[in-house]
């Protein structure tokens, strides 16, 4: 006797991540995990090779090649799509913005971004003083900072790696990073941001938090985060991943 008993629809969480990025598609799936199957998680990637403050670099992140990512992904049916990056932080949150609506006008899809999610989540947490963590250049940093001053949230305290190769940025190792967030701890921010989706940050936010006393918020968590808030999806099987999803 033949039967076919259809499989209850996951929620469908479609991502855009840089091509040189190694740290998205794993740490994504492992944070995850423990709401699967009933959170399916699918990865589109657009070419991304360099950070810096130039024309080349900034030619990456045209609209084209998202909308060319986001049409692949399309086929999979996914329920939000989410920007992977954190481009915007020195570009301009308008950037992600822009974006957002571009996929939701011609895709008819709901979208957010890891910056548009860390906006979120630092209004949420009500962060004036922010502890800034990343692998870019400080040229690259400065203008985070600029961009975040001019919402009112000040970087009290910052380090960063001086790299400009993406790829690279995954090598940075889990002690090297924790390393910098305890030195940006000791200005005594209302938060510390890990910033980049291509540094091993998920792992050690939670135990970071711990030991410092103050959020940790990771960019590959915080674009979880952020699909899974706009989704309305509970996140407390995930807490033990830190705070944010507390």
């Amino acid at each position: 006797m033949h039967t076919d008993t259809a499989i209850a629809r996951p929620a469908i969480i479609g991502m855009l991540t840089p091509s040189s990025n190694t740290v998205v598609e794993p740490y994504t799936s492992a944070l995850s995990w423990p709401l699967f199957p009933a959170v399916s998680i699918h990865f589109g990637r657009l070419r991304v090779r360099r950070i810096a403050l130039d024309g080349d670099s900034d030619q990456q992140f045209g609209l084209e090649p998202f909308l060319q990512a986001a049409d692949l992904l399309m086929d999979a049916k996914p329920d939000i799509v989410a920007w992977n990056g954190t481009s915007a932080s020195w570009l301009g949150f308008d950037n992600d913005e822009r974006l957002c609506d571009a996929l939701k006008e011609t895709f008819g899809v709901r979208s957010t971004s890891a910056v548009l999610s860390l906006n979120r989540l630092l209004d949420r947490f009500n962060v004036r003083r922010l502890g800034l963590v990343s692998p870019y250049t400080a040229d690259v940093q400065d203008k985070i900072i600029e961009n975040y001053r001019n919402i009112g949230i000040e970087t009290v305290a910052e380090a960063h790696s001086d790299r400009s190769d993406n790829f690279s940025f995954a090598e940075l190792d889990e002690e090297t990073i924790a390393r910098m967030c305890r030195d940006v701890a000791k200005a005594k921010p209302d938060a510390i941001i890990i910033l980049c989706t291509n540094m091993r940050g998920p792992m050690i936010a939670a135990a970071l938090e711990s030991e410092l006393g103050i959020p940790v918020m990771d960019s590959v968590a915080f674009t979880l985060w952020g699909c899974l808030d706009t989704m309305g999806i509970p996140m407390r099987p995930l807490e033990k991943f830190g705070r944010i999803f507390a």
